[in-house]
């Protein structure tokens, strides 16, 4: 049997591709390959937002115009902290659902059903690359559909949400690259996005950058909005992403969303605080600048000069900054330089003439990075990098090791799908830093201010959450060590006893103890949210990945741990698969159709969600935590994510973070322009 390839970048990410389309979403084909490549006739995502987290379904119709049945191998970039929960596929009458399995069972049976000639269906997981799913056979002249379903809590910054479909690849995988030749990155049919959002909170607009001209939005209640896209050809090389923007002055806060199906089960709960804090802008401060120029930035270059060009021309006198390049090694390209407009036009000059060139080696930069500080002024370290390192030392304990050693605050930004998430989750663990992915159709102005009070505001140093008053178990995202302005936390995990329960957040402001406590109830059973089941299974397992990956858990007790979550809560990790097959398959084979239940579980509460209105999940509505409002962009328009006019202190910085998005589309004009396409 021949394969033949699909690759369509179709999960929800907040890394983005920054690079020209040629790796973009459609199918691909080995090269040299006699087959014709699988059509994709339709294309339809969709999405729900409910209660801090969003569930993403994607339905697929291909089509193979060859004469002959094909393998099809179809993948997409790992999301960060999704989880992938359900496969279907559809091929003429015949309909198969996935388990899973732990990875080789799941491999072995389906190449034995593979090798009987039957439908079967396998995804995968490849690190923090990708998801594969393999499908056999694709029929002769005939359809397939794909339809597979993922959970993703979602965060509110500054006021803002924000929702991410990308559908470019992230041109990091040079084996990929070397191995697939593009084919045909257009739907034949109808690309489809519908988005319902339904919010606790009153939301004052929402927008799609990029997508205003053909997206329909309907406002339905305070908090209550659809917006449905619907195109025909559409080529699949643009990310979709979703700005919903709150109501200003709401107040900080404190929603716990359980989930307990009954008194004999361990409960598990979602814990989303929103601080109200009066953090105090930060004066003459220091930010060093560490750029990824290597090879795989090529195509991104160009967005991330724009970004600093822009992030120096913002900057105040009294600040310092200075600039470090890596690629195969590191160097100081500019010495620390206080922020006069004469200094700024010369930096400025040197950014624009960077070229992309050899290898990656992150760890080099962020080493000449951390020399040199001066230990009297609030020092930042900017890292803008596609995570790919390949060069020097690359093992994520080192960088854990090499960062723990100082006092920064760290700030990470990845650009492009398939980035290396883990490693950078490995930096931000050591710092308590804040990291974060960078869309090419983001509003740049909405996401200068989204992040910028995070650099030029003081933080929260030594935080952690406490519980008491119930046994609570298995938490994770309760040390986050710095709590910066507009940041909104996510806290999942378990507990045996209802009733009454005390949660304290205790950190340092300027030297001085602060304490923010609440109180609330947990219920007997709650059956509303039967996904915050899975979403803590990956919260927990990717606590274990972190520290397997620095060095504090033994790889055989990672699996071991791993295996188990994945298997219990029907996850795809490193260690699982999902297999996919008939009914009277998974019977055959005597296979616990774990997944199948789950399932009906989820699809009854999220049928009752629908028809009712959103419920508030607030804790300390009477007695609130905190006493400021929860930080929100200031405004006096529409602009993209709450944005509208900016003072220019508003700009400090952060164009290092976004000056994106225009540059990225100009530079791919450019660059289709020089190859004559």
């Amino acid at each position: 049997m021949k394969i033949t390839s699909l690759l369509l970048a179709g999960v929800l990410a907040c890394a983005v591709a920054l690079v020209p389309a040629t790796f973009a979403g459609g199918t691909l084909t080995p090269v040299g390959s006699a087959n014709a490549p699988i059509q994709i006739r339709s294309h339809q995502v969709n999405v729900t937002i409910n209660n801090g987290f969003a569930q993403t379904e994607v339905i697929q119709t291909f089509f193979n115009p060859n004469p002959i049945d094909l393998e099809a191998l179809y993948v997409f970039p790992v999301p960060k902290s999704a989880s992938l929960s359900e496969v279907t596929i559809t091929s003429g009458e015949k309909t198969l659902h996935g388990e899973v399995l732990p990875k080789q069972e799941a491999q072995t049976i389906y190449e034995e059903e593979k090798a009987k000639g039957n439908d079967a269906g396998l995804t995968s997981k490849n690190s923090y690359q990708n998801y594969e799913f393999k499908i056999t056979p694709v029929r002769a002249n005939a359809e397939t559909h794909l339809r597979f379903t993922y959970y993703q809590p979602l965060e509110i910054d500054t006021g803002v949400g924000r929702y991410v479909y990308p559908l470019e690849e992230g041109g990091t995988d040079e084996v990929a690259k070397s191995f697939w030749q593009p084919a045909n990155a257009t739907v034949e049919g109808t690309l489809s996005i519908n988005v319902t959002l339904k919010s606790a909170w009153p939301v004052n607009d929402v927008r799609v950058p990029g997508f205003e001209g053909s997206a329909v939005t309907n406002k339905l209640d305070a908090g209550h909005y659809t917006l449905s896209l619907d195109r025909t050809g559409a080529k699949l090389d643009r990310d979709f992403v979703f700005y919903y923007r709150l109501a200003d002055n709401l107040p900080g806060r404190v929603e716990v969303i359980p989930y307990r199906a009954d008194k004999s089960k361990p409960g598990t709960f979602m814990m989303v605080v929103t601080p109200g804090l009066d953090l105090k802008a930060i004066t003459g401060a220091d930010y060093t600048y560490v750029l990824d120029v290597s090879g795989s930035m090529q195509g991104k270059l160009a967005t991330l000069v724009s970004g600093v060009t822009q992030a120096l021309g913002q900057m105040r006198p009294a600040d310092r900054f200075r600039i470090i390049t890596f690629s195969d090694s590191a160097a100081e390209i500019i010495g620390w330089t206080p922020a006069t407009a004469e200094n700024v036009r010369s930096a400025t000059a040197l950014v624009n003439g960077l070229q992309p060139q050899n290898g990656t080696n992150i760890y080099a930069g962020l080493q000449l990075a951390l020399k040199n500080l001066d230990a009297d002024r609030a020092s930042s370290v900017v890292l803008v990098t596609d995570g790919v390192t390949n060069q020097g030392i690359v093992d994520p304990a080192k960088f854990h090791a090499l960062l723990k050693q100082h006092d920064v605050r760290f700030f990470g930004f990845l650009m492009g799908n398939n980035a290396n998430w883990p490693l950078m989750r490995a930096m931000g663990d050591a710092t308590g830093g804040f990291y974060a992915g960078v869309s090419n159709a983001d509003d740049i102005v909405g996401q200068i201010l989204l992040a910028k009070s995070k650099i030029t505001y003081e933080s929260l140093h030594n935080a952690s959450f406490k519980f008491s008053g119930a046994r609570v178990s298995e938490t994770t995202g309760d040390l986050p060590q710095k709590i910066y302005r507009g940041q909104q936390l996510v806290i999942f995990g378990r507990y045996s006893n209802a009733g009454k329960a005390t949660v304290a957040l205790n950190a340092k402001l300027t030297g001085e103890d602060k304490t923010y406590t609440t109180t609330f109830d947990f219920p007997e059973t709650d059956t509303d949210n039967p996904e915050i089941e899975r979403l803590w299974a990956l919260a927990q397992i990717e606590q274990i990945e972190l520290k397997e990956s620095i060095g504090q858990l033994p790889p055989s007790e990672s699996k071991d741990a791993i295996t188990s979550l994945g298997v219990t809560y029907q996850l795809v990790t490193d260690h699982t698969s999902m297999l996919v097959l008939d009914d009277a398959t998974h019977s055959a084979r005597g296979i616990d159709r774990k997944n199948q239940q789950r399932l009906a579980t989820e699809r009854t509460a999220q049928s009752v969600r629908a028809a009712q209105p959103v419920k508030n999940y607030q804790v300390d509505a009477s007695q609130p935590t905190y006493s400021a409002p929860a930080p929100h962009v200031s405004h006096s328009g529409g602009g993209g994510g709450g944005g509208g006019a900016l003072e220019r202190d508003d700009i400090v910085l952060l164009a290092v973070f976004i000056g994106l998005a225009g540059a990225a589309y100009v530079g791919r004009q450019a660059m289709k322009r020089k190859s004559g396409k």
